[in-house]
C-alpha cells in the first residue's frame, strides 16, 4: 500500500470505532521549551494521559509528525529516518488492554478494513513483571493475543526472555510467538523503568508488535546473534507498542490507578514496508520519486550504494517539514539542525553521488505532492526558499573551506582539531576532509576531533543557556533548588568515581536536573547509591552556600571546578567547605532547604560521556 492509503485506512479505522481524529501537533513545541522538535506521538498529549480532561473525549486518533535529531548519524541504514509519521490512539478511561490489542491486531491482519499483514509473520513482546517492586506479569495481554493468534491458525507459544542480552544468546524455537521480556523493553514511564519512578509517577506495561521481514533482512554485522523480536538484527522491526497507563508509584510500592489509559503508536513508514513486505524503508513509495531522480542523474544504481540516497531522502524530506514550521537555518537550536540536514543533504548528492548539477529545489515538488493534501505548510513557496538559500550559503561556504584545507593539507597531515574546526568553522563535513585527504595522500588523524566536538557543544550549551538567568530553565524556587543540588551531584561523582570526572552539559528545569559528565563506562548500582548517599548527607548537615568574586588565578588555587570560565574575574560558589565551582548562580543559601535527593536514570549520551537524571523529593 501506499503511505497515503495507510494513513487515511488507520484514521478511518479508528473514527468508524468512535475516535475523535486530531489534527497533528506541530514539529516544533509550542509550548514546551525542554525539547527541541516533538518526537513521538505520545509527547502533546501527555497531560490528558495524566488526568487533565481532554475536550475531544476519551477516544482520540491523529497521525503526528516527528522527528529525533538523535537519529541524524544513524541514517543511512535501511530502517532508520530523522522524519516520521506516527500513527496514534488513546483511550483516557474508556477501554483497556483487551480492546485495545484486539482493534491493533484486527487492523494489522483485517485485508478489508485494515492493512491484510499475514499474521504468521507478526511476533509480540509483553511485560515478564518484576518480583521486587511486586508489578506482576501481563498475563492478561499474553492471553489476548494467544487468543487472536489461534482464532487466525496461527501457533502462538509463549517464552520467558527476560533481557533483550539473553534473547541474543537463546533467539526463538519453533511455534514461539508471544514474548516476556524485562522492563527495559517492556514499560513506561516518564521516568524510566520502575526502579527509577518517583512517588506519585504514573506507569504501566506495553506490548509491542514486530513484522518478520525473513532472514535474508538480517543484519551481517549481527551474524553472531540469535535473532529475537527485540534484537537489532534487522530481522524483527517493530510496528506498533501499546502503553498500558495502570500503575502509580506510592511509598509502599505501586497500586493500581482509578483510570486506567492507553496509549498507542505504529510508525507510519514501518507500517507501509511491511505492506510491501521489505525492510528497506527507503523502497516506500515516500522516498521513490528523490531517490529515482537520484539514480538517474548519477547514473549510479540505488542498490550498489544505497548509504548516500537514503541520507539524501531522508534528511531532505525532514528539512522540508521543519521549514514548514517556520524554522529558518541558523546557528543554534532547531535552526541548527536544519542547517545540518541540507548540508548533509547537499554533500551527499556532490560528493556521495558525483552530481555537481542538481539542486536540491529540485527534489522537493515531487515530495512535496506527497504531503501537501494533509500538510498543505509543506506546500509554501517559503519552504523551496528556504531550502535553496542555505543550499547556496553551503556551497559558497565549502569554497571558502576548500582554500583553507587546502592550507592545512600542505603540511602533509590534518590533525582531528584541524578536521573539526574545518566542520565547525567552515562548514567543511568529516567525510570530504577525509575523501579529499586521500586523493592529496594526506595523513588524517581522528585524534582530538571528538574532545573539540564536545568542547564545541559545551560553548553552544553554554551560550544558549546564558539565555535565562544562571543557566536555568527559569529562575523559580524549584530550579533554583536543583542547581544547588547539581553541584553537590558533581563534587559527589568526583568523589566517588575520581577526579577524571568533569561536567559536560548541565539541564535543570523545575521537575528535575540533568546532569552530563565525562566517564568511560556505566555507574554500578553501588556506585550510584553511593553518590545518593553522599549528596544527602551533604543536605543534611545544612552547610552554608556562600559566593565569592576574585580573579581566576585565586579560584584556581582555591581548587573551585568547573569548566567554564567567565574572564580574568569569576564568580565562584562555595557550599561549605565541600563544593568549590565556577558558576554564575544563583543558589540556595543553605543546603538544608533542597529536601532529599534520588538518582532516577543513568545512562550514556555519546562516547565517554554519561548522564544522570535526578529528582528532589
Amino acid at each position: 500500500m501506499e503511505l497515503n492509503e495507510v494513513r487515511k485506512r488507520y484514521l478511518d479505522y479508528m473514527r468508524d470505532r468512535g475516535h475523535s481524529v486530531l489534527a497533528s501537533a506541530p514539529l516544533v513545541p509550542r509550548e514546551d521549551s525542554t525539547t527541541l522538535f516533538t518526537g513521538s506521538g505520545m509527547q502533546p498529549l501527555v497531560p490528558y494521559l495524566l488526568g487533565k480532561e481532554h475536550p475531544k473525549g476519551t477516544r482520540l486518533a491523529n497521525a503526528q509528525k516527528c522527528f529525533r535529531a538523535n537519529d541524524i548519524d544513524e541514517v543511512g541504514d535501511n530502517r532508520h529516518t530523522t522524519f516520521f509519521e506516527m500513527l496514534g490512539n488513546w483511550s483516557l478511561g474508556s477501554y483497556f488492554k483487551k480492546e485495545q490489542i484486539e482493534q491493533c491486531f484486527l487492523f494489522l491482519t483485517d485485508p478489508n478494513s485494515g492493512l491484510g499483514l499475514n499474521p504468521e509473520r507478526l511476533y509480540v513482546s509483553v511485560f515478564a513483571g518484576d518480583k521486587l517492586l511486586n508489578i506482576p506479569r501481563d498475563e492478561e495481554s499474553a492471553e489476548v493475543w494467544r487468543q487472536l493468534f489461534t482464532s487466525a491458525g496461527v501457533t502462538a507459544e509463549t517464552a520467558h526472555i527476560g533481557s533483550k542480552e539473553n534473547g541474543d544468546r537463546r533467539g526463538i524455537k519453533n511455534g514461539e510467538r508471544i514474548f516476556f521480556y524485562d522492563a527495559d523493553e517492556n514499560w513506561w514511564s516518564r521516568s524510566g523503568s520502575p526502579d527509577t519512578m518517583p512517588v506519585g509517577e504514573p506507569g504501566g506495561p506495553d506490548t509491542e508488535v514486530f513484522y518478520d521481514f525473513g532472514d535474508s533482512a538480517a543484519d551481517p554485522a549481527y551474524a553472531d546473534m540469535k535473532p529475537h523480536p527485540a534484537s537489532d538484527s534487522g530481522r524483527f522491526v517493530e510496528i506498533g507498542n501499546s502503553v498500558f497507563m495502570q500503575h502509580i508509584r506510592t511509598k509502599n510500592g505501586f497500586t493500581q490507578l482509578p483510570k486506567k489509559n492507553v496509549d498507542f503508536g505504529g510508525g507510519l513508514e514501518r507500517l507501509v514496508a511491511a505492506t510491501e513486505d521489505t525492510a528497506d524503508i527507503f523502497r516506500i513509495d515516500a522516498f521513490a520519486s528523490c531517490i529515482s531522480a537520484l539514480a538517474e542523474r548519477s547514473g549510479i544504481a540505488y542498490d550498489t550504494r544505497p548509504r548516500p540516497f537514503r541520507i539524501v531522502a531522508d534528511h531532505l524530506r525532514a528539512a522540508m517539514f521543519i521549514a514548514a514550521d517556520g524554522v529558518s537555518p541558523s546557528n543554534t537550536d532547531q535552526g541548527y539542525v536544519l542547517r545540518r540536514l541540507v548540508r548533509s543533504a547537499v554533500y551527499n548528492v556532490q560528493y556521495g553521488l558525483g552530481i555537481a548539477d542538481l539542486p536540491l529545489t529540485v527534489l522537493v515538488p515531487s515530495m512535496v505532492s506527497m504531503y501537501a493534501d494533509r500538510y498543505p505548510e509543506i506546500a509554501e513557496e517559503r519552504v523551496v526558499q528556504t531550502i535553496g538559500d542555505e543550499e547556496e550559503r553551503f556551497i559558497t561556504t565549502l569554497q571558502k573551506g576548500t582554500k583553507v584545507f587546502d592550507a592545512i593539507a600542505k603540511k602533509g597531515a590534518i590533525t582531528g582539531e584541524e578536521m573539526f574546526t574545518l566542520q565547525s568553522t567552515y562548514g567543511f563535513p568529516k567525510e570530504l576532509t577525509i575523501s579529499l585527504a586521500r586523493e592529496k595522500h594526506v595523513s588524517v588523524s581522528s585524534d582530538g576531533y571528538v574532545s573539540a566536538m564536545h568542547r564545541h557543544r559545551e560553548s553552544s550549551r553554554q551560550a544558549s543557556e546564558r539565555k535565562f538567568k544562571g543557566g536555568l530553565a527559569d529562575a523559580s524556587d524549584m530550579s533554583v533548588k536543583y542547581h544547588t543540588a547539581t553541584h553537590l551531584l558533581h563534587q559527589a561523582l568526583r568523589d566517588v568515581l575520581g577526579n577524571t570526572v568533569e561536567q559536560r552539559g548541565s539541564n535543570i528545569t523545575p521537575e528535575r536536573l540533568r546532569f552530563d559528565f565525562s566517564y568511560d563506562r556505566k555507574l554500578t548500582d553501588e556506585e550510584k547509591k553511593q553518590v545518593e548517599t553522599v549528596v544527602n548527607d551533604k543536605i543534611q548537615e545544612g552547610l552554608e552556600v556562600r559566593c565569592m568574586d576574585m580573579p581566576l588565578e585565586e579560584a584556581r588555587r582555591l581548587g573551585a571546578i568547573g569548566t567554564f570560565e567567565y574572564g580574568d574575574t569569576v564568580r565562584v560558589y562555595c557550599i561549605g567547605e565541600y563544593s568549590k565551582e565556577f558558576c554564575g548562580g544563583p543558589h540556595v543559601g543553605n543546603t538544608a532547604d533542597l529536601g532529599s535527593f534520588r538518582i532516577t536514570k543513568e545512562e550514556s549520551v555519546a562516547a565517554g560521556i554519561r548522564r544522570i537524571k535526578a529528582v528532589l523529593e
